[in-house]
């Protein structure tokens, strides 16, 4: 879907009233044609819904209520003996607010094109991970340490609200340092980075998340650790009253998460709040530096922080509040847009480097992409303008971090790529990778129309690229023609001495019986007759 310059998506055109555009007839005609009708003409609603959900696209998403909606006020009762089918005019009228989601699935043209094999691997890696039981839970919060440890759940979200979630993931955890990532751009939409960065650092403390120690300045290193989020906590909505402020955050949760309320854990804030005298010495050192704006109430910042952790939400919540952030603070569920482009960049940006704790520098080597994690088992993963997913397992390691999270984060960039530097090594069968974005096939098409392209442009550095990005050689177009084809045509010596080296077989045929061999003798470039020739010579001796 197309960025407009502010950074925000459009609105889908599934929301233009009818009536109002003219091509209303042919969109839905175009829409109903997407779905394969048999020798009636007709469709079941029925396979309407199982091509959304194949796609990603749940019942319950709101940008289709309506058509569900009308689909089960439309279905006859009592049902009838034959299958219930829909006419065009019927299609029409049930989705008629609703078309532009519908076509666009169908089309495959949603960010995921190919859902299915994204659930396939997810489910894999689920079942792989889940037999991993290193770790514990967190025993110094004791409600923390009363969770069920084997607990597991993954979640997905696409920017275009695409949904695949496995595991337990209806059941409510925590949200703990997950919730510094909200708290943060709230303070950033509020007062603007530069105010908020005169009150707390934005570089790494390469030391846990609860130490007691602070940059040069006297600040907090990061909004990311304990400090720091105590910090955004004072700068939230100063003129509210406590109940407020918290419902501020409670709804932002909510903006972000598509609608569905968030709850709170009471027992857990006050379980939290009857240990936290490393969070209480963390606070009186700040005040003890004149870090804090001045006017701060320390101890209500603190019950704010502790409430704010103790905000409790499922699997699928964090996954799209976590793709609201892939998608530039847009929701893709409501196209609420909850925070600007800019707030969310800010926030990636301290993701990237400080969200995992003591371990964000290797997670950011290995992993390559935003992440936070929480002391409930909880991690928020976002792959930019494609993705967020939400990974719940309460067993944690020595950095505090969820060790199956990690787990499979691992797989995932194992199978696709979108660590943040996979564009230097793409994808393919040497590398394993895979393009997510692109549809079944599209990939390895698209390499190789590359590659022919850069033959007869006699583009050498290119084509190094694309055997990086492991695109074959030797792979021809729809003509049967190969790069060294065109290459030994346009006569680039050094890119038929490149790929003769690299092993291409020297006598392709093309789809009229040509070899490259038969271009460098039709264009009359001599020396690269000799070349092919020797090459072929070598080739025939060898067999």
């Amino acid at each position: 879907m197309a960025v407009a310059k502010n950074g925000k998506r459009p609105a889908d055109r599934s929301s233009t009233p009818p009536g109002t555009d003219p091509h209303q007839g042919a969109a839905h005609a175009g829409a109903f044609g997407c779905f394969e009708q048999g020798s009636s003409g007709r469709l079941s609603p029925d396979r309407l819904l199982n091509v959304l959900r194949r796609t990603g696209i749940l019942p319950d998403d709101p940008r289709i209520a309506e058509t569900v909606a009308n689909l089960d006020r439309a279905r006859p009762a009592p049902p009838p003996a034959e299958p219930w089918l829909l006419a065009a005019e019927e299609f029409a009228a049930a989705t008629q607010r609703n078309r532009g989601i519908i076509e666009r699935a169908a089309r495959g043209e949603l960010a995921v094109p190919d859902f299915p094999a994204l659930v396939a691997d997810l489910q894999r890696i689920y079942q792989e991970v889940r037999a991993d039981r290193r770790g514990a839970v967190a025993a110094y919060i004791p409600q923390l340490a009363r969770v069920d440890a084997d607990q597991f759940a993954i979640s997905v979200c696409t920017v275009d609200g695409q949904r695949f979630s496995i595991g337990d993931a209806d059941v409510n955890f925590c949200l703990q340092s997950v919730s510094k990532t909200v708290n943060y751009c709230l303070t950033l939409e509020e007062h603007g980075p530069d105010t908020v960065h005169r009150h707390v650092g934005r570089e790494p403390s390469g030391q846990g998340f609860n130490e007691l120690t602070f940059n040069k300045a006297g600040l907090p290193h990061n909004p990311m650790i304990n400090a720091g989020a105590i910090m955004s906590c004072s700068l939230i909505q100063r003129g509210l009253d406590a109940a407020d402020r918290f419902d501020f955050v409670a709804d932002t949760w909510k903006r972000l998460a598509g609608g569905r309320g968030v709850g709170f854990n009471n027992s857990v804030y006050l379980s939290e709040r009857n240990t936290a005298d490393r969070n209480f010495a963390l606070g009186y050192s700040m005040r003890e530096r004149g870090a804090f704006p001045s006017g701060t109430d320390l101890l209500a910042t603190l019950e704010f922080y502790f409430q704010c952790c103790s905000i409790e939400v499922d699997a699928q919540q964090l996954a799209v509040a976590a793709a609201s952030l892939a998608n530039a603070g847009v929701c893709p569920l409501t196209e609420d847009p909850v925070f600007s482009a800019r707030t969310v960049r800010h926030c990636l940006s301290l993701m990237s480097s400080c969200g995992m704790y003591d371990f964000s520098g290797e997670f950011a080597f290995t992993i390559g992409l935003p992440a936070k994690s929480g002391v409930s088992g909880a991690l928020m993963l976002v792959v930019p303008q494609l993705m967020g997913i939400a990974i719940w397992s309460p067993r944690l390691d020595a950095h505090g971090n969820s060790v199956r999270g990690i787990e499979v984060c691992r797989g995932l960039v194992d199978c696709y790529n979108v660590h943040t530097y996979d564009l230097l090594t793409g994808t393919g069968a040497g590398s394993g990778k895979r393009d997510p974005r692109l549809r079944r096939q599209q990939s390895a098409i698209e390499g190789i129309v590359g590659l022919c392209f850069a033959a007869s442009q006699g583009d050498l550095n290119e084509i190094r690229r694309l055997t990086a990005c492991n695109v074959p050689l030797g792979a021809a177009d729809y003509d049967g023609r190969t790069a060294l084809h065109l290459a030994a045509a346009e006569g680039h010596r050094d890119i038929v001495e490149f790929l003769l080296s690299m092993g291409v077989d020297p006598q392709p045929v093309d789809r009229w019986g040509g070899t490259p061999l038969d271009d460098a003798n039709r264009f009359g470039h001599r020396e690269l007759v000799q070349l092919l020739a020797d090459a072929t010579d070598t080739d025939l001796a060898g067999r």
